[in-house]
C-alpha cells in the first residue's frame, strides 16, 4: 500500500463533486513586535516525535534575520539540528541546560522555573 496523502474528512460534511482545501488554523499567532534580548521571558517545552525528543524554545519575538543567526550559532555551538518556526526555535534532542546557558551569554532571560 502506498503511503500517499491523507484524505481529511469531516464528519456531517456534505461531500459533492468539487474538492475543498483544507484550512487548518495556525497554533500561534506571529507577532509583529519586536524586544531587545533583555525584554524576553523564554520558556521551554519538550516534544516526542516520532520516537526522538525535540527541545523547542520560545517564543522569541525578534526580527526573522536575527533569530536564524541566534539559531544558526547555537546549532554550531550545540552539534546539532533544529530550525525556526513560528517564533519558536526547535533543537534535536534534549538540550534544554546547555541551551539556558548559551542563551543567558546572548543576554536573553526566562520565566522563573524553565
Amino acid at each position: 500500500m502506498s503511503r500517499g496523502k491523507k484524505l481529511d474528512l469531516f464528519v456531517g460534511a456534505d461531500i459533492d463533486d468539487s474538492w475543498v482545501e483544507v484550512q487548518s488554523p495556525r497554533k500561534t499567532t506571529v507577532s509583529n513586535e519586536i524586544l531587545k534580548p533583555e525584554k524576553h521571558l523564554l520558556v521551554f517545552k519538550k516534544e516526542k516525535r516520532r520516537g526522538k525528543t525535540v527541545t523547542l524554545v520560545g517564543e522569541f519575538l525578534l526580527l526573522k534575520t536575527d533569530a536564524t543567526a541566534t539559531l544558526k550559532s547555537l546549532k554550531k555551538k550545540l552539534g546539532c539540528g533544529g530550525s525556526f518556526k513560528d517564533g519558536w526555535m526547535e533543537f534535536q534532542g534534549e538540550l534544554k541546560d546547555k541551551i539556558r546557558a548559551l542563551l543567558i551569554e546572548d543576554g536573553f532571560r526566562f520565566k522563573h522555573g524553565h
